[in-house]
Parts: structure tokens; C-alpha cells; sequence
């Protein structure tokens, strides 16, 4: 039995109309952006299965950085052990269940508060108080449950499948195409945490089309933007298109004259443009001349996510004189644009409320979304 059984014929009917490409396929069926049943079964078959990118791995730099995140209603624990390795463990005491760990920070270890179960940094138990009189226990048997993680492209992904595909086989062609930006080695400048009201899909797709701009970003960043190039088959679990621009899509319309040096392996036309990417489920991707800025983006039930965003340049970018005054006006603008974008997005979920709502169609200026939708109707009908 494959957890598409679980649907109703009409709403598989629905999501095999998605599988096409943006000329052909539909959009998702709003029902998948309102119903608790859905974004339940959302996170057994997006977020528990394959891999979730949780954001750039230098979010955790040294040994000991932490941070308690949770996938797919799972609570979890990703820390960068004493080798330098990236792990995620299940945040949950093996005692009797308690979160282990809060928030984010640095520690030699990790201790439950409600008995002072202790955790190392590799997971095992190392302190159980108390514990002498209970029979046939061991230590050894009660670390905590370990997670797949690992590192590309300086992203950092977790699974929680038991046995998890190839990392490089789901995630394809995405370093070849975005090999003369060297990502592994861009620098986080700024990392801003926020909650939107709609639904996690919503924010992720905004992202990742054209369509809006005019409408939604005027005088802002719409003239920057020039129309997108035909849309590009990849292989993986992603998508992308690109377009030029007029100047850097790194800057309001206002600020173009503050531009940071372009990186200098880019193409010609790379340098003058924008590559919008989005790595399926949680992260969506802008490769610019200069750097890249992402969100990542989190469900939190259907009706609001949980997101943050990423900001990225070169070292020698950031090693530059008077960089963090001029990084402020690329600050700028991505707040200025998500803060035009969010209003939109809770109008547009206040809207998929209506029991009226219908699944429409795609524009030419939507190819990622139109992909992300076919990825979603596949994964949700025939993973079993």
C-alpha cells in the first residue's frame, strides 16, 4: 500500500494534473496548503524521507556549536562533533523522553534538565545519576538516536530514513551548475529568523517566480530584473532558472551604485544576472554577481512557517574595507522585498481558505514552481 491510498481520488486526480511541465501542468491543489491532514502527511513523506537542507553548515563553525531544529514534527538536535563532523541526533532524552536541548548556542555536552541524562558531542551516554540500582542497565545501550547528516556545497542536509538515498545522487546536477560560484566556501554574514502566516509552500514559491514583481515590487527591484531565460531540465531533487539584470539584483533600484565586487569566476552574463534555485524541500537559493542570498523555510502546521534568511559572500568579499557599511544596503533589500512579499502571502492564504478556491494553471514565469509542484504530486503519490 503506497501512502497516496491515503488520499481521496479526487485529490489524486488533482495531483497527477500537477506532473507537467509550467505550459502544461497545473498548480498544486489548495487543499495542500490548508488541510492539517495533508500537512501531516506532508512531513512523513517530505520531511521524514530523503534529505532536508537545514540551512548553510557554517551555521555550526566549531566543535560544541548547536542547534535544536525540528523536522517533520521531529524534534532534533544537529551539533558538530569534537572531529568536525556534522551530526543530528533525535532530541529526546533516552531516559523518559524529554528535549534535550533548547535554542542554539555551544557546549561540551549534552544534558537533559529534567534528570541529567548526559549526552557527548558523538551521542553516547556518559552520565545516567542514580541509575547504580537498576538491573542489567548499561550505559552503552542508551545513547542518543542518530541521524543521517552530511555537508555539500556547503549547505548541511539531515535525514531521518533509516537507509537515506545518495546525498549526491538527490541532489544531482545542483554543484555542477552552480560550480563557478565555489559555495562551499561563501561566508555567512547574516542569518535572520521570522514566522509568516501561510503556508511553507507559499513563502518557497514567491521566491522562485517572476510573475509577481511588477505587481507586488514596484520601485523596488522589478526594473532590476530583465525576463527570465527558457526554463532548464535538471537532474535531483531541485530546480532552477536564470535571468539578467539591470546592475545587481543584490540592490534596491536606489543603490545600485553601492555594488560589492562581482565574483570573478562567473561568466560574463552570470555577472550580470540572477540564478533562482530551489533545493526541494526547505531551501531557495539566489546565486548573484556577488554572493548569495537563500531563505530557509520550515513548516509550522498548513497556516504558518517558520523561516530564516541567509545572507553569503566570498572571504575576500568580506575581507573588504568598509564591507559590513556596504553589506547593510544588500540587507536592505532583502528585507525591503520579503517585507513587500509577506502581505501578499497571508492575503493569498486567507484566500486558499474559501471552500472556492480552485487549482489553476502556470504562467511561462513560474518554471520552479511548476517543477516543485511535480516533485511534490510524486513524492506524496508514490512513496510507500
Amino acid at each position: 500500500m503506497t501512502l497516496g491510498s491515503q488520499l481521496s481520488g479526487d485529490l489524486v486526480e488533482a495531483l497527477i494534473r500537477c506532473t507537467g511541465s509550467a505550459a502544461s501542468g497545473h498548480s498544486l491543489p489548495v487543499v495542500c496548503y490548508v488541510d492539517p491532514e495533508i500537512a501531516s502527511l506532508e512531513a512523513e513523506v517530505l520531511f521524514r524521507r530523503g534529505w532536508v537542507g537545514i540551512g548553510r553548515g557554517d551555521r555550526w563553525s566549531d566543535p560544541g556549536d548547536y542547534a535544536a531544529i525540528e523536522l517533520g514534527g521531529v524534534p532534533v538536535v544537529v551539533v558538530r562533533n569534537a572531529d568536525g563532523d556534522l551530526c543530528a541526533y533525535a532530541n529526546t532524552c533516552r531516559h523518559r523522553a524529554s528535549q534535550v536541548m533548547e535554542g542554539e548556542g555551544n557546549c561540551t555536552r549534552m544534558r537533559c534538565p529534567f534528570h541529567f541524562w548526559t549526552y557527548g558531542l558523538d551521542g553516547r551516554l556518559v552520565g545516567a545519576p542514580s541509575m547504580q540500582r537498576t538491573e542489567d542497565f548499561e550505559r552503552s545501550d542508551y545513547g542518543m538516536h542518530q541521524f543521517a547528516a552530511t555537508e555539500r556545497y556547503g549547505f548541511a542536509f539531515v535525514s531521518l530514513e533509516s537507509s537515506p538515498p545518495p546525498i549526491d545522487q538527490w541532489l544531482g546536477d545542483f554543484g555542477e551548475v552552480h560550480a563557478r560560484w565555489d559555495l562551499a566556501s561563501l561566508v555567512t554574514t547574516r542569518r535572520r529568523e521570522f514566522t509568516v502566516d501561510c503556508n511553507w509552500k507559499g513563502f518557497a514559491e514567491v521566491f522562485n517566480e517572476y510573475y509577481h514583481l511588477p505587481y507586488v515590487h514596484p520601485g523596488s527591484i522589478d526594473d532590476t530584473y530583465n525576463e527570465p531565460d527558457d526554463p532548464e531540465d535538471v537532474d535531483g531533487a531541485w530546480a532552477t532558472h536564470s535571468s539578467t539584470t539591470q546592475g545587481t539584483g543584490g540592490l534596491l533600484e536606489v543603490d545600485q551604485l553601492k555594488a560589492l565586487p562581482a565574483i570573478g569566476s562567473l561568466t560574463e552574463r552570470e555577472s550580470h544576472g540572477v540564478r533562482y534555485s530551489w533545493l526541494f524541500p526547505t531551501l531557495v537559493i539566489a546565486t548573484g554577481a556577488e554572493g548569495m542570498w537563500m531563505y530557509e523555510v520550515y513548516p509550522d502546521g498548513p497556516d504558518r512557517c517558520r523561516c530564516a534568511q541567509v545572507v553569503c559572500f566570498p572571504p575576500e568579499t568580506v575581507g573588504l574595507d568598509q564591507f559590513e557599511q556596504v553589506a547593510e544596503a544588500y540587507y536592505q533589500r532583502f528585507d525591503v522585498a520579503i517585507a513587500e512579499d509577506i502581505p501578499m502571502l497571508e492575503r493569498q492564504h486567507r484566500g486558499m481558505q474559501s471552500p472556492f478556491a480552485e487549482q489553476g494553471r502556470f504562467s511561462y514565469l513560474e518554471p520552479n514552481v511548476a517543477r516543485f509542484a511535480g516533485w511534490y504530486a510524486d513524492r506524496m503519490l508514490s512513496v510507500g
